[in-house]
């Protein structure tokens, strides 16, 4: 081979990745676009998963009641309100004789009265994160570990606008429209007190949890608990250095080029400020002397999102209970913070930050990865600690 097709073969190999990354750059400047590779909503196994038939995933006969509710702005969202095992096998008979499939009429049902009618219950809802539908990936074996573990746990979890079954397409403030509209129908429709949910959101679900959070802050709720976990703490700041599965970079070659870096960024549509709306959440609480119990858990091995982001996250929350709007510096902050941490091994620890009723705990577990941390122990115990469940004496109200 001569060194003119050498040279060829070079430029070509060369050439043809960057070709492709600079079409992804342009694409993504195009809201239409950009919405789609961020949401990912249309990437999912409908072709050959029945989500109406949640036996598929191993739930028992009619312990998952699939549903729809309705949004402020008229959208339908597909849901699951998953009972925990222990109550299905109090009433299993009953809960069996029911059809099974989509239930057209959700508040007649067996399972809605299980929810609405024990004073006991409590209540997850979980916002999952970007892609697929609210049955795919680890998401079932999530649900799976928050029912079966808990005696009154319930889980209710949604597929946000254009996701799965869902009606409209995802923006910003339309699925924080849907988060809004979750936690209505659990307060509103099945009765259930605000110190009886959690908020649970995981990735993008985190973004989605601290726009609710916020949303309701303001209107004076206190949930039982607020948890993020593998969370960001801005869109923008994240695809900075993102890169799928730790090693397809997105926006981090632009680095080089900080002017240009910006001038990208600047360009995304959909901000997601978890840092900053947290800080305005704790900010809120703290003012009408409300309760906040804010949860935050990486998994130090999250090759997808790095762990560093939590604590933007935690940086964002604590300097919510400062008086000077500027927050700490960033070297003030790591010096309180280590004051308030406990390291329980090797690539493990606990930070927490307490200002009267208001408590920050930040963990990082070493495994677990991006999505499989949902079912670990540090999750299911965060749930647990929301609802008094670590206080055998504490009744729930």
């Amino acid at each position: 081979m001569t060194n003119s097709v050498h040279w060829l073969v070079a430029g070509i190999a060369v050439a043809a990745p960057l070709g492709l990354y600079l079409t992804f750059l342009g694409l993504s400047a195009i809201p239409f676009f950009q919405r789609h590779f961020l949401y990912a909503h249309k990437f999912n196994t409908l072709f050959w998963h029945d989500l109406n038939r949640p036996e598929y995933w191993g739930f028992a006969k009619n312990q998952v009641t699939p549903f729809t509710l309705t949004t402020a702005d008229g959208q339908s969202l597909y849901a699951w309100h998953i009972l925990p095992l222990q109550v299905y096998a109090q009433h299993e008979s009953e809960l069996a004789a029911q059809d099974a499939g989509f239930c057209h009429k959700m508040t007649q049902s067996v399972n809605f009265k299980l929810l609405r009618d024990d004073p006991n219950a409590r209540l997850v809802i979980y916002f999952h994160g970007n892609a697929g539908h609210v049955a795919q990936a680890i998401r079932p074996a999530s649900y799976h570990a928050l029912t079966d573990g808990s005696p009154s746990t319930h889980v209710l979890a949604i597929d946000y606008r254009g996701f799965g079954h869902s009606t409209g397409s995802p923006t910003e403030q339309g699925l924080i429209l849907d988060g809004t509209a979750a936690v209505d129908w659990a307060m509103q429709v099945a009765g259930i007190p605000s110190s009886r949910i959690v908020l649970l959101g995981q990735s993008l679900g985190t973004a989605v949890t601290s726009g609710v959070a916020e949303h309701f802050s303001h209107e004076g709720v206190d949930f039982a608990g607020v948890i993020l976990v593998s969370g960001f703490s801005s869109l923008p700041t994240m695809l900075s250095g993102y890169a799928i599965a730790g090693w397809v970079p997105v926006l981090r070659p632009l680095a080089a080029w900080p002017w240009l870096l910006r001038k990208v960024t600047n360009r995304v549509v959909d901000k997601w400020e978890s840092a900053q709306r947290l800080g305005e959440v704790v900010r809120t609480v703290k003012q009408r002397n409300g309760r906040l119990r804010l949860t935050l858990v990486h998994a130090k091995n999250d090759w997808d999102i790095p762990f560093h982001e939590d604590d933007k996250l935690f940086a964002g929350a604590v300097n919510g209970t400062l008086s000077d709007p500027a927050g700490m510096g960033e070297q003030v902050m790591e010096k309180e913070k280590e004051q308030r941490t406990t390291h329980t091994g090797e690539d493990a620890w606990v930070a927490k930050w307490k200002d009267g009723d208001v408590v920050v705990r930040q963990e990082v577990f070493p495994y677990g990865g991006h999505n499989d941390i949902m079912y670990y122990a540090p999750v299911l115990l965060s749930v647990m600690r929301s609802f008094g469940l670590d206080e055998a004496t504490k009744p729930v109200m």
